[in-house]
């Protein structure tokens, strides 16, 4: 199999003020990067992605914009369908479709939902996805599940992007990343975040090791079909440096593991523009990775990195 040519991708949110945001959105296209991302939480993030990235959408030509991503249980997902859809139509087709369990304890305390198990929420994902898939394609249909319900619906209106916008899909345990590689087009490899919260065993889960075993877990569930899967990778410890050894000792007591292990952590990337771009290679090769996402703090100094290997 040949590699995947790299995309790259920024995930924000904010500024919060309408010229701020629209600037942000042209910014992150001038400088080459695919798609811009937002989370959807409800604690500690303001805007949200839905009507924001319609926003982001309108002041840009070229960007693609998407969620990473939507929480499940916030939402039906016929509904979640419909204004995705409505945002492919109006972007001229620029969408990806970012779905997840939901997993921040605080959001859920803080809306005063139901944090229910990880099986159960995992098995409404598992529906959800069924349901969206259903309402981008053609003509009516309807769907008896444990949790959603739907009969003889003919959603409108239908996406631009056929068979439909791409669909995203992280997580870090084996049922959601199997499901993932069952369903998603797009597969983002994450932190384990079971506990509700960012807490050591999430960083320890994205020793190198362990991120090979979740992209086995997506391999399971994906069968035949996963070399037409995207791998992609948030890196939440991200930074242009002429000292990556130095920032890597700086954050690996943080991380619960020595200088070297964080280095080659599944959720760190930081160097000279030279040695990130070696890494992005050298993960290419071994993990498959090609869809790349920093943050809103380092977008401008990953630039190089952007200009030399996006499309390659």
């Amino acid at each position: 199999m040949s590699a995947r040519p790299f995309r790259f991708g920024v995930q924000s949110s904010s500024p919060t003020d309408g010229k701020g945001w629209r600037d942000r959105a042209r910014k992150i296209e001038d400088l080459g990067y695919s798609t811009l991302f937002m989370p959807d939480h409800f604690v500690d993030t303001a805007l949200a992605p839905m009507v924001a990235l319609s926003v982001a959408a309108a002041s840009t030509t070229t960007l693609r914009v998407g969620m990473l991503v939507l929480g499940n249980d916030y939402k039906h997902p016929a509904v979640v369908a419909k204004e995705a859809a409505t945002l492919d139509l109006l972007s001229d087709g620029r969408l990806e479709l970012g779905l997840g369990a939901g997993w921040m304890t605080a959001d859920y305390e803080a809306l005063g939902l139901p944090y229910d198990s990880h099986r159960i929420r995992i098995d409404r994902l598992d529906e959800a996805l069924r349901v969206v898939k259903g309402c981008f394609d053609a003509g009516r249909f309807s769907f008896d599940g444990a949790h959603y319900t739907i009969r003889d619906y003919d959603a409108l209106p239908k996406p631009v992007q056929q068979p439909r916008p791409p669909i995203v899909v992280g997580g870090g345990g084996r049922r959601v990343l199997t499901l993932a590689g069952r369903e998603a087009d797009i597969v983002g490899i994450n932190p384990t975040l079971t506990a509700g919260t960012i807490d050591a065993g999430a960083a320890l889960s994205t020793l190198a090791e362990v991120t090979q075993q979740k992209i086995d877990w997506v391999r399971d569930g994906a069968g035949a079909r996963f070399d037409d899967i995207e791998l992609q990778i948030r890196y939440f410890v991200a930074a242009i440096t002429n000292d990556a050894r130095g920032t890597a000792e700086a954050i690996a007591s943080g991380f619960g593991m020595d200088a070297d292990a964080a280095l080659e952590s599944g959720t760190v990337l930081v160097g000279t523009v030279d040695e990130v771009c070696d890494t992005l290679l050298a993960r290419r090769v071994r993990w498959g990775v090609s869809y790349v996402v920093v943050g809103d703090d380092q977008f401008e100094a990953f630039g190089p990195v952007v200009a030399r290997l996006a499309g390659t």
